[in-house]
């Protein structure tokens, strides 16, 4: 006769678990899978268990002093638990096990559940051998190996003091950077089991000048996913170098002229107005908010032949770059539009099981005091078939826009964004610097209207956030052209 091997409930507050406290290793497969059958015996359809370790760092110079170095360490947990339709997520920082156990309860509990009485069978929960992202790409190593406290304000401090030899009129010079080392675990009740650690980095400068009337700000970012030898290797007097110049062009520029112009539109951080203005509304968070113009449009075209898109997650030490998305699931390529059709959106789980599209590794999130939602990665639009020059000998009176700065967007995709370095193109020919853009429309409306896209592809590092907290992405586009858009001015 077979006996059975279940645990019982009642044996819950006796059982004894000797998880590793400084790792997630296989050591934390035996209290995870106790918990994630204790959630589907009270009545759950699924439940999924994140696990996180952090430990991040950042550091400020202003002029020639180091003005903030703020460290933080943190470690928690979150528990999601789905019923129905329904689902919920509850957090929590004590990873004992009575402390998941707690949360579980707790998430449980505001679905109308309970956990099961006395002598009722826990259902065993056979979690997969352990994906280990970390181990398999050598990353446990990568911490000890990042950049001292004392290597950051050397390199940052030599940073202004290029910005201060290579810039005029000079008034107020700045250089960030920060380190954000990350462990995750995802365990789930459909046997997903999987490690990864996350190593991001970003450094950058902002430059202000001002000479009487005249006042200009210029800033750049450079940032970088898995080297931890990355900020030894910026090229800060290059960086510098290049702000200045901007600087110098936008510090006596005239402002442009309102007006309706066609526009070409700088490869690199130009690809932030597809990731605001197009790319959110791809996600399935806004199918299910009802706030996306394009959610029955799958397989139809939405924007100009010429241009097609991708979201992944692959790229090399791109900023958005995840060998796992905060669900356990490997990181993919995924194809948004081909030659103007609308191929597929983003989706998490729970987008998924809402609307019907398959996940694509795309449930991301801040940390572990959010859920898990459908985000992008590193998001771009494809290089076309048109060279750089192509691009500008077609406009005979235009704008090109060679450095994005800050704007806002609607529920729906229209937008608004500045222009930081601009110049008037005139017979296909840049001649004088402009200043004051403004680029004002709507993604459904300038989608139709981006009529060519050059060969030189660049990616750009960005920062999102969204329903799950701000999180780490990539933009970028080759230079494109954009037949005709709203330009606010003077």
């Amino acid at each position: 006769m077979l006996t059975s091997t279940l645990l019982l409930s009642n044996q819950i507050p006796t059982l004894q678990y000797s998880s590793t406290p400084e790792r997630f290793d296989e050591t934390w497969e035996a209290p995870l899978a106790t918990l994630l059958g204790l959630g589907r015996a009270a009545g759950a359809d699924f439940i999924e268990l994140f696990l996180e370790r952090r430990n991040y760092i950042s550091c400020l110079a202003e002029e020639d002093a180091i003005t903030s170095i703020s460290p933080s360490l943190a470690t928690g947990a979150g528990v999601r638990v789905f019923r129905g339709k329904g689902d919920c997520y509850v957090s929590t920082n004590d990873l004992s096990f009575s402390g998941l156990k707690a949360a579980l309860e707790k998430g449980l509990s505001i679905l109308g559940l309970e956990l099961p009485v006395n002598n009722a069978f826990i259902p065993e929960i056979n979690l997969e051998l352990l994906r280990d992202y970390a181990t398999k790409r050598g990353k446990d190593g990568w911490l000890p190996v990042c950049s001292s406290i004392r290597e950051m304000g050397e390199v940052l401090l030599d940073g202004t003091a290029q910005l201060q030899r290579k810039a005029n009129h000079v008034q107020s010079r700045r250089a960030s950077y920060f380190r954000d080392w990350q462990e995750v675990l995802v365990a789930s009740s459909d046997g997903t089991f999987a490690r990864d650690i996350r190593l991001t980095q970003s450094v950058g400068f902002n430059l202000l000048c001002a000479d009487g009337a005249n006042r200009t700000s210029i800033g750049d970012r450079a940032g970088n996913t898995s080297d931890p030898n990355f900020l030894r290797t910026w090229d800060y007097q290059q960086a510098a170098e290049h702000i200045a110049e901007s600087a110098g062009k936008m510090l006596y520029a005239d402002y442009v002229e309102s007006g309706t112009y066609p526009i070409i539109m700088a490869n690199h951080f130009g690809g932030v107005i597809f990731h605001e203005a197009c790319g959110h509304l791809l996600e399935t968070t806004q199918i299910e908010r009802k706030t996306t113009p394009f959610a029955d449009k799958k397989g139809e075209k939405i924007a100009h032949e010429s241009l097609t898109a991708w979201d992944e997650g692959r790229a090399e030490n791109a900023f958005g770059t995840i060998d796992m998305d905060d669900e356990g699931m490997p990181a993919q390529r995924t194809l948004l539009i081909e030659k103007g059709v609308l191929k597929n959106f983003l989706a998490d789980r729970t987008g998924s099981s809402r609307t019907g599209h398959p996940r694509t590794g795309s449930g991301r999130r801040q940390n572990y005091t959010f859920a898990a939602a459908s985000r992008m990665r590193n998001t771009y639009i494809a290089p076309g078939e048109y060279t750089t020059e192509d691009l500008f000998n077609s406009v005979d009176k235009g704008i090109y826009c060679k450095k994005m700065g800050g704007g806002s967007v609607g529920a729906t995709g229209q937008f608004n964004f500045g222009v930081d370095e601009a110049y008037l193109i005139e017979n296909g020919k840049i001649t004088k610097p402009l200043k004051g853009s403004i680029l004002i429309g709507e993604a459904k409306e300038i989608m139709n209207k981006i009529s060519m896209c050059s060969q030189d592809l660049e990616l750009a590092p960005g920062f999102c956030g969204s329903v799950s907290g701000s999180i780490y992405t990539t933009v970028g586009q080759p230079h494109i052209k954009v037949d005709s858009i709203t330009v606010g001015g003077r």
